[in-house]
């Protein structure tokens, strides 16, 4: 029996990274999966393809999280579409970096929107078939800077740490109706955006970390599967680092 057998999953910012890696691992694992995309339709009905062909049903959905109107629809549709809801993985986010005392109150603004709002947003929209069913679990994906801090991004930390006390408190509100809220934070994980850096700087991350090398989405992804399903069913509002050993 697969970890994930049967279960319906949405994933939000799947087509690349960290998003793509949970959408593949999901489906391995036997969960059906409603994924969402900002960007590139053609990247979602590859995905979509690729899930369909790992034996499940999966389906790309072009929405925004971070409007709530919208989340509200995807829940409903998603529903409809694939007949229930049992776990939601807010992963969708952004960066806009730069030192405060340059950086906008737009980008500002457009971190917390993104980040956090989106997980306020999916997380209310989805509490409704959670309840009816007694069962639910939300992952979501917080960082390592969520904890810590970092020079030059002030609006993603904020919107991290934000992020962990909003699944701490959504673990305590249902826990007593067998819905669990964990996040994950992951540290430097290899993925498109950091391959854009050069092998110097990539390097520098690498030394800094106690294993001496960067994560993959895979290594994300397992930790996924572990707190979607039932092996972590006593695991509620608690922030598992994936990160090498960076934050202790």
């Amino acid at each position: 029996m697969k970890l994930l057998q049967d279960k319906v999953a949405i994933i939000t910012g799947a087509t690349r990274g960290i998003g793509r890696g949970l959408a593949l691992r999901f489906a391995e694992e036997g969960a059906n999966v409603a994924f969402t995309y900002m960007s590139s339709e053609q990247k979602a009905r590859e995905l979509e393809a690729e899930l369909t062909a790992l034996g499940v049903k999966a389906k790309g959905y072009h929405s925004d999280a971070a409007i709530y109107s919208a989340a509200e629809a995807l829940v409903n549709t998603v529903v409809a579409d694939f007949g229930d809801l049992h776990i939601v993985v807010n992963n969708a986010g952004i960066t806009k970096d730069g030192l405060l005392m340059r950086m906008s109150e737009e980008q500002f603004d457009t971190v917390i929107q993104t980040n956090l709002k989106s997980v306020f947003n999916l997380t209310k929209a989805a509490i409704k078939p959670m309840l009816k069913n007694r069962f639910g679990v939300f992952v979501n994906m917080s960082s390592v800077v969520g904890g810590s801090g970092n020079a030059g991004q002030a609006n993603y930390a904020a919107s991290k740490a934000g992020i962990e006390g909003f699944t701490k408190s959504v673990a305590q509100e249902l826990g007593s109706r067998n819905i669990r809220s964990n996040a994950i934070a992951p540290g430097f994980i290899e993925t498109e955006m950091t391959a854009e850096l050069s092998e110097e700087v990539r390097k520098q991350w690498a030394d800094g970390i106690p294993l001496k090398r960067g994560g993959s989405p895979l290594d994300v992804a397992n930790v996924a599967v572990f707190l979607a399903s039932e092996m972590s069913a006593y695991v509620n509002g608690q922030v598992i680092n994936v990160c090498g050993g960076m934050r202790m």
